[in-house]
Formats: structure tokens, C-alpha cells, sequence
């Protein structure tokens, strides 16, 4: 079963589904160990820790798909890969489409933005025509053959057009064969509640940034209102952030961590990214187990 397919199972349950997002390996195996049975990349944290820059589509297609290939491989369950605008036209979506393929991710969202693109919840952003973007999800369901990839269509079109405009955007994207339905940056519960309202059998997802735009509500009140997904994009970025810039502020006052608790146990680390079955694989091919062909003939 494909990663698509075992993501597809998962949409097909009652309850909604609550996606952390990641940015790296470590990121994606603690998601996977604190239960998470779905993981997202978040683009915004890939251009903070991989360029330490804003999610201004500095990025490039070959490094986001190196970063969140290697993230799919680290871990076992579902991952669905922000692509931003697929960089490019309807050839080059194709393209991404076959690659996000290939390197085994369950879904890939493909946002309407003009490129470069920004972050959903910054000022300035800009929309292509509707139709272009109709047309590249036309394009991404044909590269995706049978591989069951979940192609989910996000429109930000609610800042520089209305929600309106937002709404019309998203029915011609699912009529195009998008599976899931994001409207990026809603600015108020009345807002979900009508994006709800206008896609009763379609999957919507709801973005979670916290200090951004969307009303900061919880899972559970985002079911009530019939959406289907809850992304947390930044809130392992913004964890990490602070518990680091503390850890940093210790070091440099102190001169030693000897007194600072805030620190997993070394062992645990290690347990965490399997040292353990890597020592054992190690020994099992070490040269002193080597025993010639000759010998056993």
C-alpha cells in the first residue's frame, strides 16, 4: 500500500485529523512518537532552519524536495509535503508531481500564489487567474497516475480578492480534481463557518499558525464545523525556538549546563534515533564475524 493509499484510509474516518509540521528528521520521528498517524513539511520552517530566511519562495524545488525526501524516509507514517506552487507552470507540476512521487510522500499541497511566493499569513501576497491555477491541478492528477498521491488544492486568494473570490477558487479546484480543499487564512470564525457551509462533501483544512491570521480554535471546534484536517505548521518552529534561545541564554551566562534541567537524557537521545540497532548492525558486519566462503564449503 502506498503512502497516499495508507493517507487515504485515514481521511476516511469520522474524526478529524490534527497534522503537526516539520521541518526536519528529528522533527518527523518525535511527531511519529507522540502519536501523530499523519505528518506534514511546513515550507516556512524549511527556509527558517535550512536558509535562515522568511518564507519568501527563496527556496528552491531541488532543495524542497531533497528536505522533505529525506524527512518521508526517516519515518513510518504518512507524510504530506507543502510544494508551494509546484515552481512553475503546469510542466513543471507534472515534474514535482512525479518526483513527490518517487520519494514516497502521501500528499503535496499546490497553492494558487504567484512565485515567488510568500508565507499565507504575511502581507502582499498575490493570486494568479483561476484558471492557470485550474489547470495545474488538471495537470498534477494526470503525473499522479495510480499512485494514490493526495493532491490538496490551497488557495490565498482571501487577502487580495475576498473570500468570495476564495470560495469560487476552491469549487473550480476541486472540480478540477483536487482531493482537499485549503483556504488559507480565514479571518474569523464566521469566515470557517462559511467555508464550511460552501463545501459540505469536500475535506477542508484549516491552518493553524499561531499569531497569524485564522482564529486560534481547537481541533474539536474545527470538526463541529465540518472541517476535516488541522494543520499546526509552526508550533514545533516557535517551541523549539524558545527553548533554545533559553538554552543559549544559560550557556552564555553560566559558562556550563551542570544546573540546566531542560535537557533530554543523552541515552534517550540516542534510543530516539537508534544508536542501539545501529551498534547491532554494526557488529553483525564487523570483520571478526567475517568467515571466508571457503571455510563453509
Amino acid at each position: 500500500m502506498s503512502a497516499g493509499q495508507k493517507l487515504r484510509q485515514l481521511l476516511a474516518r469520522p474524526e478529524i485529523i490534527v497534522i503537526p509540521g516539520v521541518y526536519d528528521c528529528l522533527g518527523a520521528k518525535l511527531a511519529e512518537q507522540s502519536g501523530f498517524e499523519v505528518v506534514a513539511t511546513s515550507g516556512f520552517g524549511i527556509a527558517a532552519s535550512t536558509l535562515g530566511v522568511p518564507d519568501y519562495g527563496l527556496i528552491t524545488a531541488s532543495e524542497m524536495l531533497y528536505s522533505v525526501g529525506r524527512i518521508a524516509q526517516s519515518i513510518s507514517v504518512p507524510l504530506i509535503a507543502d510544494l508551494d506552487t509546484g515552481y512553475g507552470n503546469a510542466l513543471n507540476v507534472m515534474r514535482t508531481v512525479k518526483d513527490a512521487v518517487q520519494l514516497g510522500l502521501a500528499g503535496m499541497l499546490l497553492e494558487d500564489q504567484e512565485w515567488p511566493k510568500k508565507c499565507g499569513h504575511f502581507e502582499g501576497k498575490r493570486v494568479i487567474p483561476l484558471a492557470e491555477h485550474a489547470g495545474k491541478i488538471r495537470a498534477a492528477v494526470e503525473a499522479r497516475g495510480d499512485s494514490g498521491l493526495v493532491i490538496i488544492a490551497r488557495t490565498d486568494a482571501r487577502a487580495p480578492l475576498g473570500l468570495e473570490e476564495a470560495i469560487a477558487r476552491g469549487r473550480a479546484y476541486i472540480a478540477a480534481g483536487a482531493d482537499i480543499l485549503f483556504v488559507e487564512a480565514p479571518q474569523s470564525v464566521e469566515e470557517l463557518k462559511a467555508i464550511a457551509a460552501a463545501f459540505p462533501n469536500v475535506p477542508l483544512v484549516a491552518n493553524i499558525v499561531e499569531g497569524g491570521k485564522t482564529p486560534q480554535i481547537s481541533a474539536a471546534e474545527l470538526q463541529q464545523l465540518g472541517f476535516k484536517i488541522a494543520f499546526f505548521p509552526v508550533t514545533a518552529l516557535l517551541a523549539v525556538t524558545k527553548v533554545m534561545t533559553a538554552c543559549f541564554a544559560h550557556l552564555k551566562a553560566q559558562g556550563s549546563t551542570a544546573n540546566y534541567s531542560e535537557l533530554v537524557d543523552f541515552h534517550d537521545f540516542q534510543a530516539l534515533i537508534g544508536v542501539p540497532q545501529y551498534l547491532q548492525i554494526e557488529k553483525k558486519f564487523a570483520a571478526e564475524n567475517y568467515t571466508p566462503i571457503s571455510d563453509k564449503i
